[in-house]
């Protein structure tokens, strides 16, 4: 429930537009653009796994894995996943978004990056509080598959495989 309020809010209050993207090419590159920003967490997340690694295994190079080093390793893992999904959703949507909704494309990234801090700071709190952060990414993710699968099949079907 908070995600509509936190887009709906972001997309009412903040003051920018998207530039004027009359071309798929040019809605493409902007959102690659765009996208750029939702990498910050994944690497940031490397960055700390790294070094938690390297500070960890210096007492014991090929032992287990300390849950400290668990905790990085499967943020990393899990937010590329994530990203790559995210990254074709916003693609395909911002091909079927008329010009004046394209303010959206930045503020899912936006999302997409806090969501993903949060998920990492509840993960590393607990388990059980991990949920919030994931449904934060989980959860416009799949309104954006569900609206541009919409897209494709009930509003342009026509232009499918164009």
């Amino acid at each position: 429930l908070l995600c509509p309020c936190f887009i709906y809010g972001a997309y009412v209050f903040l003051p920018f537009d998207a530039p004027l993207l009359p071309t798929v090419s040019t809605r493409l590159v902007y959102t690659l653009r765009c996208a750029a920003f939702a990498t910050f967490p994944i690497v940031l997340g490397m960055i700390v796994s790294g070094i938690s690694r390297l500070c960890f295994s210096a007492l014991e190079p090929f032992g287990e894995l300390q849950r400290e080093v668990e905790i990085h390793r499967t943020y990393v893992s899990q937010s590329v996943h994530l990203f790559i999904l995210y990254f074709f959703n916003m693609a395909v949507l911002a091909t079927y978004l008329p010009q004046e909704v394209l303010k959206l494309i930045p503020l899912l990234t936006g999302l997409f990056a806090i969501s993903r801090l949060i998920y990492w700071l509840s993960y590393a709190i607990g388990r059980s509080f991990r949920a919030f952060g994931f449904s934060m990414t989980f959860l416009p993710l799949l309104a954006m598959l569900l609206w541009n699968l919409y897209s494709m099949f009930v509003l342009e079907p026509e232009n499918l495989l164009a």
